[in-house]
């Protein structure tokens, strides 16, 4: 092909100058209006010389400069052997997927985690808790690993709970508060002065026993404001998905393929630079295991890249929201 263009392109240069040669010989006594008609004749014919050069020399540069991709995509179920993706599509990126869903989101306006504190009925000290921790959420094992030993004895629903989680257990020697409720109205001073010491007590168990905090989360379930403000967030979500898929498949959409029954695909002509090849939010079905994959991918100019995607390079389960 390419010598095929080359020959006519030097055709056309011989063209050129054949018509403008015969041009100035057999017109020796041109008037000035000829002339200038001859002039610019020669520079159309130049300038055509010039394109016709370029094109020859941009070609096989253009082509040069390009790379590939190939890659193929297992999969392994629990318990079971890798499996090859087939028939999957795959999607080349300029941007990570990750970052075109927080591109999304910043389209729209996140409900005030501050503002829904307020509105709660727990505690002055839960609700200050929360905001520090930027936190709703009060059951899980998350939960429980962020509450410290001030934390527990100065939050009164936090205390509460504990206390309620250990009070009970008989295979351990929790201790026993030494006042009655009421105390607090025949002998306040005599009250507060036992309760300070059950705390003390309580503050030392649980600085012994720092795995005595398992399982308190039980008792705060009824208090848990996490679903309220899950379905507050929730309702800009399927607008935020929806713009993500349209933003990922047109201004960030660099290639598209799908995988043969081996699990293989391929990508030509793509330019040098880092992409992200993804499955989008569309996650392979393998046996029980449904991979997507995310993954930044490394082209060179003239040099074919060769990734290998598997359970070990998946896209992370989400974790815990607040």
């Amino acid at each position: 092909m390419y010598s095929a263009s080359r020959t006519s392109a030097i055709s056309a240069i011989a063209a050129c100058r054949s018509s403008v040669t015969f041009t100035i010989r057999t017109t020796p006594c041109l008037s000035a209006g000829a002339s200038a008609t001859m002039s610019g004749m020669k520079n159309a014919g130049s300038t055509a010389v010039l394109v016709v050069f370029s094109l020859i020399s941009a070609a096989p540069r253009a082509t040069a400069q390009a790379g590939s991709i190939e890659f193929v995509a297992r999969a392994t179920p629990s318990g079971g052997l890798e499996e090859p993706v087939r028939g999957f599509p795959f999607y080349l990126l300029s941007k990570s997927f990750a970052e075109v869903n927080k591109e999304a989101a910043m389209l729209y306006p996140k409900p005030d985690m501050n503002a829904f504190i307020d509105l709660l009925d727990e505690s002055k000290e839960m609700k200050q808790w929360m905001k520090k921790n930027h936190w709703v959420r009060l059951t899980g094992e998350e939960f429980v690993n962020k509450l410290t030993v001030d934390d527990i004895m100065g939050v009164p629903e936090f205390f509460d709970a504990y206390v309620q989680r250990n009070a009970g257990d008989q295979t351990i020697v929790f201790p026993t508060p030494k006042y009655k409720p009421s105390d607090k109205r025949k002998d306040p001073a005599k009250f507060a002065r036992l309760r300070a010491e059950y705390h003390d007590a309580v503050k030392r168990f649980l600085q012994d026993n720092p795995k005595s905090t398992a399982g308190m989360d039980l008792n705060l379930e009824e208090l848990d404001p996490s679903n309220k403000w899950d379905q507050m967030q929730a309702q800009s979500l399927p607008e935020i998905h929806r713009q993500t898929l349209a933003l990922a498949q047109s201004k960030y959409l660099v290639a598209r393929t799908e995988t043969d029954l081996q699990g293989q695909g391929f990508l030509r002509g793509i330019p040098p630079g880092t992409y992200w090849l993804s499955t989008l939010d569309v996650a392979a079905a393998v046996g029980e295991a449904r991979p997507r994959w995310d993954l930044p991918v490394a082209v060179r100019a003239g040099e074919t890249t060769r990734v290998a995607l598997s359970n070990a390079n998946v896209v992370p389960p989400n974790r815990t929201s607040p």
